[in-house]
C-alpha cells in the first residue's frame, strides 16, 4: 500500500475512528483479573496514540512532499548504481554527442496535483544514477501551431527530505501556471522534475562524490540528455533554467552557478549557499567539498563571472542574508535578482513558497526571452497587493517598508 496513497490514508482514519470507540465502549466493561484489565487498558491507549499520531504524520507528508515511498521514509532506497570519478566538468571525459540519444517510455504519473504529468524510469548513463523523472508539457505543446517550435525547460528541485512531485502537488505549480501560458504572461515551459533523493537518509548536495554519488552529474548532464532526447526541449543554456526550494533553491543557484554552459538561470527560494546549510548534506562533510559545492565561493573564485542570472528569495536568517552575498559579490555578466521575503508571511514551509511560483516564473519568462514563444506577446508587469494578503508578502509583491511596518 503506498505511502502517499488514498487508501493508506482512508485507513488511517478508520483506525483513529476505532481506536476511540474501544475504550469508550469496553472501558468499564473489561473483566479478568486488575493487571489484565490494566493491560487491556494500556494497549487501548497506546493504540489510539499510535494511530493518531500516523495519521497526523501521515496529513503532513502529503501536504508538504516529504516522503514519496515507504524506502524513503524507512532510509532504504538506494537509486546509484555507480559513481565513478567524473572530474571537474561531471563528464568524466565522456563525449556526450557520441552517446546514444535516451529514449524513454513515459507513463501517467499519479497522486495530487499530478494531472498531465507522466513519469518514467531513467538510468543515467554518466551519473550512475536510476530513478524516476516527471514531465509536464506546456498547453501550447500539442497546438498545431507550435509542432515545429522548441520549448524552454525548467528543472524543479524540492527541499530535502522532498518528492520529486511536490512542486505538482505542495506547490500547485502546474495548476497556477497553465492559465498564465495559455495567455501569454508565461512562457510555455517543459517543467521537468527529477528525483533528488537518491541515497537512503542523507542529502546529496547536488554533489558529485567519488564512490558515493554523482548527483550533479545526474540533474545537470543525463537529465537534460533524456528531456532533449525525448521532447522538442530548446538547447543548453539558452533554453535551460533551474528552480528550487530550501535544499533545492541551494542546488539551484549552485548548478547554475557551476554550469553556466548548461543553464541560464536559476531561482532559489529561501536556499543557502554554505552546503552546511543541511545538516545531512554529504557537501558538507568535508572543507573541499564545502567549497566547491558553495555557490558564494565558487562565483568569488571563478576565472571569469559566469553568463547567469539569479533570483533569489529568503527571509531574515532564512536566506535573505545568503543571497545578499551572492548579489555583492556577483560581477557582470552574472545578475542577481534578490527578493526579500519578511517574517510576517510565515516560516520555512509550503505555503511561504508557494506564493512565490508564479513571480518568480515571471521573472524567468523575462531572462530567457520566453516571451517570444508565448501566445501573448510581451509580458505585462506584475500586479502588487501592496502587501495586503499572505501570497502578496510571501511572493514578494509587498515592498519592504510596508511588511517592516507590518511585524
Amino acid at each position: 500500500m503506498s505511502l502517499t496513497g488514498t487508501p493508506f490514508l482512508c485507513l488511517l482514519i478508520v483506525l483513529c475512528a476505532i481506536a476511540l470507540v474501544l475504550p469508550l465502549g469496553l472501558w468499564s466493561r473489561l473483566r479478568g483479573p486488575r493487571a489484565l484489565r490494566a493491560a487491556v487498558r494500556t494497549l487501548m491507549l497506546l493504540f489510539a496514540q499510535g494511530t493518531a499520531v500516523a495519521l497526523v504524520f501521515v496529513l503532513v507528508n502529503n501536504a508538504n512532499s516529504l516522503y514519496d515511498d515507504w524506502a524513503d521514509l524507512l532510509g532504504t532506497g538506494d537509486h546509484v548504481q555507480r559513481a565513478a570519478d567524473l572530474g571537474t566538468d561531471g563528464t568524466g571525459g565522456i563525449a556526450l554527442n557520441r552517446l546514444p540519444e535516451v529514449r524513454q517510455r513515459f507513463t501517467p504519473a499519479t497522486g495530487p496535483g499530478m494531472d498531465g504529468v507522466r513519469v518514467t524510469q531513467l538510468r543515467g548513463r554518466v551519473s550512475g544514477v536510476d530513478a524516476e523523472v516527471y514531465v509536464w508539457l506546456p498547453p501550447q505543446y500539442d497546438e498545431p501551431a507550435y509542432r515545429h517550435r522548441a520549448f524552454p525547460v525548467v528543472e524543479l528541485l524540492p527541499g530535502y527530505p522532498g518528492s520529486a512531485k511536490a512542486w505538482f502537488g505542495s506547490l500547485d505549480a502546474t495548476r497556477q501556471l497553465a492559465p498564465l501560458m495559455r495567455d501569454g504572461r508565461v512562457a510555455p515551459f517543459i517543467l521537468v522534475a527529477p528525483r533528488t533523493n537518491l541515497l537512503a537518509g542523507v542529502d546529496t548536495g547536488c554533489a558529485n562524490i567519488p564512490g558515493t554519488v554523482n548527483a550533479d552529474s545526474w540533474l545537470s548532464v543525463d537529465v537534460p540528455r533524456m528531456v532533449t532526447g525525448n521532447f522538442r526541449a530548446e538547447p543548453a543554456p539558452r533554453g535551460w533554467a533551474v528552480s528550487g526550494y530550501s535544499a533545492g533553491g541551494h542546488c539551484a543557484a549552485k548548478l547554475a552557478v557551476a554550469h553556466p554552459d548548461r543553464y541560464l538561470a536559476a531561482v532559489s527560494l529561501s536556499g543557502y549557499n554554505d552546503p552546511i546549510g543541511e545538516r545531512d548534506s554529504l557537501a558538507a562533510q568535508t572543507p573541499a567539498l564545502r567549497a566547491a559545492n558553495n555557490p558564494y565561493l565558487l562565483l568569488r573564485r571563478a576565472a571569469a563571472p559566469p553568463r547567469v542570472a539569479l533570483y533569489l528569495s529568503g527571509q531574515p536568517h532564512d536566506g535573505y542574508e545568503a543571497a545578499v552575498a551572492l548579489a555583492q559579490t556577483a560581477k557582470a555578466p552574472t545578475t542577481v535578482h534578490v527578493v526579500y521575503v519578511p517574517r510576517s508571511a510565515g516560516g520555512h514551509t509550503m505555503a511561504l513558497w508557494r506564493p512565490q511560483v508564479v513571480p518568480s516564473f515571471r521573472w524567468l519568462t523575462q531572462e530567457m526571452g520566453g516571451h517570444r514563444a508565448a501566445a501573448g506577446g510581451a509580458i505585462p508587469p506584475a500586479p502588487s497587493s501592496g502587501g495586503s494578503t499572505h501570497a502578496a508578502l510571501a511572493s514578494g509583491t509587498a515592498s519592504r517598508a510596508g511588511a517592516g511596518r507590518r511585524r
